[in-house]
């Protein structure tokens, strides 16, 4: 599928924001409706592997849309994969409210309805710091389902200004479906933070799968100074599983979801 770019300013609480828009087109389908994804980025916001991923997301027939998360503090450019791009974005991350945080994604999943193309089913997804922001976009109802890339600091409620985020509470308020993604040996989220994210989900009965990757470490889908740790062919397995999920959610036309936990039978 052929897809547009461009880029749209938008008032939040803490200033305007740019996204980034990458938009599916259908030469002949003047009328086609599609659906709509928020794609948040790691601590560098939106980088050349961030862009190239969302051109895959319009290419599979996703309009998307991809904040600048620092707009507080810089201007909509990358920060750089170098120690001093690093020191800068892992400042940014606690400087800025949780309350910004989730302004911005509620601006974007509001811009993205309001758009004539869209179908009114909205997704999200994003890794590191980005796994985590879908993950709180997931708290606004109108999000029918998230990817969650290595999101961290969920399990140590570090998010933002004062480092104190309620996200691990709030878990019961997703009423969209979640797939959860880390690799077994991701150092930025211990093994025992997984299995307290887990848990939480599970107790707060949440819809999710769940998949840690045996050999892989943080950020192994970027495919840009990953540092030695890209894996396209698990990149790939995980990208499969996005589409999976949006493809029956996003895609198709279910109704909404009913009744509580499916019962299965006892057979061989």
């Amino acid at each position: 599928m052929l897809l547009t770019e461009s880029h749209s300013d938008l008032s939040t609480s803490t200033g305007n924001m740019r996204i980034f828009l990458y938009h599916p087109t259908l030469p002949n389908y003047p009328q086609a409706l599609f659906p709509a994804l928020v794609l948040f980025s790691e601590i560098y916001q939106v980088t050349g592997p961030v862009a190239r991923f969302a051109r895959q997301l319009a290419g599979h027939g996703y309009i998307v849309a991809a904040p600048s998360s620092y707009h507080e503090f810089v201007g909509p450019e990358p920060l750089a994969y170098d120690a001093e791009g690093t020191d800068a974005g892992n400042d940014y991350k606690v400087k800025k409210s949780l309350s910004a945080y989730d302004s911005d994604a509620a601006a974007t999943v509001s811009y993205l309805l309001s758009l004539p193309t869209c179908n009114g089913r909205i997704g999200t997804t994003g890794m590191c710091l980005g796994g985590h922001l879908a993950y709180r976009c997931a708290l606004d109802r109108r999000v029918k389902a998230a990817v969650c890339y290595f999101a961290t600091d969920i399990h140590s409620h570090s998010l933002g200004e004062g480092k104190k985020d309620d996200s691990l509470e709030r878990a019961g308020d997703i009423t969209g479906e979640l797939v959860m993604v880390f690799g077994k040996l991701d150092n930025h989220v211990s093994p025992e933070g997984r299995d307290l994210i887990r848990r939480r989900l599970h107790e707060s009965g949440v819809v999710f799968s769940w998949y840690e990757v045996a050999g892989a470490q943080h950020a192994f889908i970027r495919d840009e100074l990953s540092k030695g740790r890209y894996d396209p062919a698990i990149s790939k397995i995980c990208f499969e599983m996005l589409l999976e999920l949006f493809g029956r959610v996003l895609r198709s036309d279910l109704g909404p979801r009913e009744g509580g936990e499916q019962e299965v039978e006892d057979v061989c």
